[in-house]
């Protein structure tokens, strides 16, 4: 049921506890890995903290100088089949480490019930999109266009299946979002120890019912967004993207490609990369977009529409809660409180950040 109180917003982090069960490497474990890929002696390993789903080393070895990655939250078949695009994706221009094989010749390693691959390490910087210069953000959306458009050639090439000539994308309904967030808030009543987050998680709850309700109206009403779609990257965000000077050394982390709306992933990109300390960058979001458009010449009233799907898919989904409270995985709760900040923000300007899109 809709309500009309309104709580106080999350301004508070957590911690990532998880990073200290994540970071480790059994030693046996790690002497699979050398034969796997043929690494020779290992003379130094660090753990790179700036993943969030999986897990990744740097490897100093005999043989060379690593990125090694443990993957968690793909299946086998989807991880061996994106990798395998790699190649075609750097060939094409496409800033990309493509996959070292093992001495089998597979691009995956399975060990100890895991799936590992491993990368030659890419020398540069994660940047986020706020501390990018206007031409660099430019840049960006020149290269997510080359790389839709790179996507395409491979599917193309029979390394991606054919692309549906039409897709869905569902709506959440105010209904099922408001059910959501109620029994989130049991969950924090039943789950909770009284934490600063827990009371945090419990008010934002009940202000987003309202939100809910107040803003339903303005929620897509299609089931079929505008614009072309096809193969898409799926996660590029800063902590996903290396820059060596000014230029792009290499685009990160390739688990998640599927096929979605282009303006969908514009829209995603935008928002995780300027969307920043609870605003838009709006600036920065006209200049992605220009230079997304000046390769691929999506319709501003399509990149709308992807912005307006992306805000309503934020003010019903909770995915960080339902870790937290059902997972008992406080590795996403800054990410809440970050999202829900912009998302308030966001809300009060609708027409604003759409008009940023449609300017580019």
């Amino acid at each position: 049921m809709c309500s009309d109180r309104v709580g106080s917003r999350i301004v508070r982090g957590v911690i990532d506890a998880t990073v200290a069960t994540r970071s480790d490497i059994a030693e046996s474990v790690l002497g699979e890995l050398i034969d796997a890929f043929g690494l020779g002696e290992v003379q130094e390993r660090r753990y790179l903290a700036d993943g969030l789903m999986n897990a990744n080393w740097k490897l100093d070895t005999s043989a060379g100088r690593f990125a090694l990655k443990r993957v968690t939250d793909v299946s086998l078949e989807r991880l061996q089949r994106n990798l395998g695009v790699l190649a075609a994706l750097g060939a094409d221009g496409v800033p990309v480490s493509a996959p070292v094989p093992t001495v089998s010749g597979s691009l995956v390693a399975q060990v100890n019930g895991g799936a590992w691959c491993l990368f030659p390490w890419v020398a540069g910087s994660h940047v986020r999109g706020v501390d990018l210069t206007l031409a660099r953000v430019s840049a960006l959306g020149a290269h997510l266009g080359r790389l839709h458009t790179s996507l395409g050639r491979a599917c193309g090439r029979g390394l991606l299946s054919g692309v549906p000539e039409t897709i869905t994308a569902d709506v959440t309904s105010p209904e099922r979002a408001v059910e959501k967030a109620e029994r989130l808030s049991a969950a924090v009543r039943d789950k909770g120890n009284g934490s600063d987050f827990d009371r945090a998680a419990a008010a934002a709850l009940e202000h987003r019912r309202a939100l809910v309700c107040k803003h339903a109206d303005h929620r897509p009403r299609s089931a079929t967004p505008e614009g072309d779609h096809g193969w898409t990257h799926g996660d590029v965000q800063y902590r996903n993207l290396l820059w060596e000077g000014e230029d792009l050394a290499a685009i990160l982390d390739w688990d998640r490609i599927a096929v979605r709306p282009y303006a969908e992933e514009v829209a995603r990109t935008a928002q995780v990369q300027f969307g920043v300390g609870g605003v838009f960058d709006l600036a920065r979001v006209s200049a992605f977009v220009e230079g997304y458009r000046s390769v691929v010449p999506l319709e501003p009233s399509a990149l709308v529409d992807g912005a307006r799907r992306l805000w309503w898919k934020r003010m019903t989904d909770f995915w960080q809660l339902e870790f937290h409270y059902d997972r008992g995985d406080i590795s996403f709760d800054d990410l809440f409180t970050a999202d829900e900040a912009l998302l308030h923000w966001w809300t009060d300007r609708l027409d604003q950040v759409e008009d940023a899109f449609a300017a580019g």
